[in-house]
């Protein structure tokens, strides 16, 4: 078992997982399908009155449902910090690059050392990532070998040089992380590491934690940055979903969720777990 205290041991999460669909409650389904085709590359795959799902190279990577009632997030609440679009190449994060010059508005570029990052938000204000990961020979490892991430300047009029001149996302594009803002990071890793069985890849100080299942670099970012005090509410991230490779991984997370005390529920081909600030995280099989 993983330690209660979040040290990483026997009963993780297997490295084969990995993040599946997010899904947003938005005011505009309109506007914000527009926003992930057009600036983000998506292609959209399905279409009703209140629900889209876009996504890439037949994958489905983002269900957005229309909710034209639904409060804005306060500025109080936990929840999403970014849902991060994962690339496969360099020249597919230019030719993002190139689309969000051309039609939306950049917040931010960095080179994280594992990875190549651009950040912007979308019309209701969720934060996006679109990123492409480094080969993994060159991600930086301590000691304990954990990565080593920084946020240093990115070079974007080299990275718009590398652009295809692609107008969408390539297969192979999925969400390779989901970073949250909670209020209590100490709780989180109780959660995300105690109880679920990820491990710690990188801590940044006490207000920053980022984990993964495996060695990957995160697949859940979790911070305290913007000093939320409450659980999620409002619109914006409605649930994300972890694909694990079996069934018996699906099972021992499910008795490990159990143990720790946190309930799981049965939904379609899994089970729905929350964590402790109320964001509902979806456990499916994935594998072939």
């Amino acid at each position: 078992m993983t330690d209660a205290d979040g040290t990483a041991g026997d009963g993780e999460l297997p490295a084969g997982t990995a993040v599946g669909r997010t899904a947003l409650v938005v005011n505009d389904l309109e506007t914000v399908v527009g926003f992930y085709r057009d600036v983000v590359g998506l292609a959209v795959r399905d279409r009703r009155a209140e629900r889209a799902t876009l996504g890439a190279g037949g994958d489905p990577l983002l269900v957005l449902g229309e909710d034209p009632e639904a409060p804005a997030r306060p500025a109080s609440s936990a929840g999403l910090f970014h849902t991060a679009f994962r690339v496969p190449s360099r020249a597919a994060l230019g030719d993002a690059l190139c689309r969000i010059r051309e039609r939306w508005e950049l917040d931010g570029a960095s080179d994280h050392r594992v990875s190549e990052a651009l950040y912007l938000d979308d019309p209701e204000g969720n934060g996006v990532e679109v990123y492409r990961d480094r080969p993994r020979p060159e991600w930086p490892t301590d000691a304990d070998g954990g990565v080593e991430m920084d946020t240093l300047p990115l070079d974007l009029d080299a990275l718009a040089d590398d652009a295809a001149g692609e107008p969408a996302v390539p297969s192979g594009t999925d969400v390779g992380h989901v970073h949250l803002e909670v209020p209590d990071l100490s709780a989180a890793r109780r959660f995300y590491v105690g109880a679920l069985g990820t491990n710690v890849r990188q801590e940044w100080g006490p207000s920053a934690l980022f984990v993964a299942a495996g060695d990957y670099h995160h697949h859940v970012g979790l911070n305290t940055w913007n000093r939320r005090s409450e659980p999620r509410a409002g619109r914006g991230l409605d649930w994300f979903e972890l694909g694990l490779p079996d069934g018996g991984s699906l099972e021992a997370t499910r008795d490990r969720l159990a143990d720790a005390g946190v309930e799981p529920v049965p939904i379609d081909g899994g089970f729905e777990v929350r964590d402790p600030d109320g964001i509902p995280i979806r456990l499916r099989v994935e594998g072939p």
